[in-house]
Parts: C-alpha cells; structure tokens; sequence
C-alpha cells in the first residue's frame, strides 16, 4: 500500500460475533463520512484499500467490516494489519461483542440460522465464533458490548471512539423557500419570515433579490432582523446539540417569506453565515453549513 505526500490512511477493522452489531456500528461510520466496505474477503482488503485511496473518491478515513471465515482468520488479519502499518497507515480494531443470551434472542428474533452453525444448534454456531475470535478479541483496540445499548447508545460511543472523517458533527442545509409554493417536505424546522417588510413593494428593489446587496441590506437593516438572527442560531445551537446526543447528523432548516426571493432568500444566507462561524471547544467549526434556495428564480 502506498501513501500520498503528506497524507496518512486510517484503516479501521470492524469484527466480532454476528448478531452483535457489525452492520450498526458500520451505518455510524459510513454517516460519518468514512468510507466502509462490507464482507471483504481478507486476501483482497489490501487492493481494495489501495483502490480507494488512488480512486476519486479519495478516502483517508476506511472501515473495512470483516467477518471471521476459518480457524486462521485472526493469523490473516494480524499479518494484513502488519502489512498496512508497513506501508504507513494507521490501523484499528474494533471488535463488537454481545452476550450468548442477548445473541440467541436476536437470531431467534429474525428467524435466522448463525453462519458457524452448520448441523448443530445455534449455540454450537456462536461457541465456535468464539473460539475462534478469541485472539482477535485480545488484540482489539477497542470493544463494544451491544448487549444493552440502545441504537442511540451505541452511535454515540462509536462516534466519540472514532471522529467524524466529515468534519463538524453536524451537517445543516438552510433553505429558502416561498410559502405560496408550499412547505419544503424534507425540512426538520421551517421559520417564517413574513414578518419583515417585503422589498417586492419597493420599485427599485423588486426585480432583485435576496443575495443582492441592496435588497440583503434592506432586509438585514429592518427592525428585528438581527435579533431574530440572533435568537435563531441560539436556537439551533440548543437543538443541534439535542440531534447529535439522538444520533442524528444531518439537519435542513426551511426559511420561508411570500414568494421565496427577498426576504427568505436574504436570510438564509445571513443564517448560514452565522452558523458557518460557529465555533467548537477546540475552536473548530461547530457545523457544515450550506445555503439552497428552493424557488429563486421562479417568477
């Protein structure tokens, strides 16, 4: 494996007991913004890596889900591992773990049989994963018991082991819109800004719109405005830090006026420079913000 100048790859493998959680802990990652790849066969995971790293899509940030195959499975993982360390990249593992119990009662849930069961009984089948994900448990970086942990739970225990690769934890998209086109469908929070005086009833004004800077500074200069600004990003503040404890990444905020060109489309963009500002403890940026305005241009 080769590195980019400059550039370091994480590799982080995801192991442990079907039924404990693989697929769930591989929806976190792949949210945020790692690039994760499912049942590679380890022989392969290599090319696989290399391809990624010198395709467009460019990940530093890979999760590959490994799933034990046969008596020499940990022997193959740790020699992968010690090759892609070779090669410079940072690797992890990460084994997810349950109790005979809970995993017997997930499998009898979904009315599966478990792949290592063969002839036997589904404790014969989770026995044998065991005894042979012993040494791959010992060598983990990081183990996660999902036997009582709640789906929000364990997105939040795997996001804090594991950072975003996509930067701000949460993502927003503010959208203006017009009101006499109809509510966006997709918006988590929709703000009504008709209460400001529309510059469509001003002449030299109407043919422009919101991303003009003589109709911004009409609308942004109206009594109210900063202050609705303000209270707003307080707001979002509160409620974004509510999303992420839920596991929730991504949020769309609708800004709505008449006709979704002056007011609403002003606004939006004032919003998403005052979130964009936002800052964290570290004194990152606290979001990815971006600005989308539904009906400009409509007439």
């Amino acid at each position: 494996m080769t590195e980019s100048e400059g550039t370091t790859s994480t590799v982080l493998f995801v192991t442990g007991m079907s039924g404990a959680g693989r697929t769930s802990v591989a929806n976190v990652l792949e949210d945020d913004g790692w690039y994760v790849a499912d049942n590679v066969p380890v022989s392969v995971i290599a090319q696989v890596i290399d391809g990624v790293r010198t395709s467009e899509v460019g990940a530093q940030k890979i999760a590959m889900v490994v799933r034990a195959s046969d008596a020499e499975f940990a022997a193959d993982l740790a020699r992968l591992r010690g090759k892609l360390v070779a090669g410079g990249a940072d690797t992890l593992l990460l084994f997810v773990d349950a109790s005979d119990d809970v995993l017997i009662r997930r499998f009898e849930h979904v009315r599966r049989r478990h792949p290592l069961q063969g002839t036997g009984t589904l404790s014969d089948g989770i026995e044998a994963e065991r005894r042979m994900l012993a040494a791959v448990k010992a060598e983990s970086d990081t183990v996660i018991d999902t036997s009582a942990l709640s789906s929000t739970r364990l997105r939040s225990m795997v996001a804090k082991a594991f950072p975003s690769a996509a930067g701000p934890g949460l993502t927003i998209s503010v959208q203006s819109f017009g009101f006499k086109y109809g509510l966006p469908m997709d918006c988590d929070l929709v703000a009504d800004v008709r209460f400001l005086p529309n510059p469509y009833w001003v002449p030299e004004l109407r043919e422009h719109n919101g991303r003009d800077a003589d109709v911004r500074d009409y609308v942004l200069g109206q009594p109210d405005a900063s202050e609705f600004a303000d209270r707003y990003v307080g707001l979002v503040d509160l409620i974004g830090r509510g999303y992420l404890r839920e596991g929730k990444s991504y949020v769309t905020i609708g800004i709505g006026c008449t006709g979704g060109k002056h007011r609403s489309v002003a606004m939006t963009e004032e919003l998403t420079r005052r979130l964009s500002a936002e800052t964290d403890s570290d004194g990152g940026p606290r979001y990815s913000v971006e600005a989308t305005h539904r009906d400009l241009g409509r007439e």
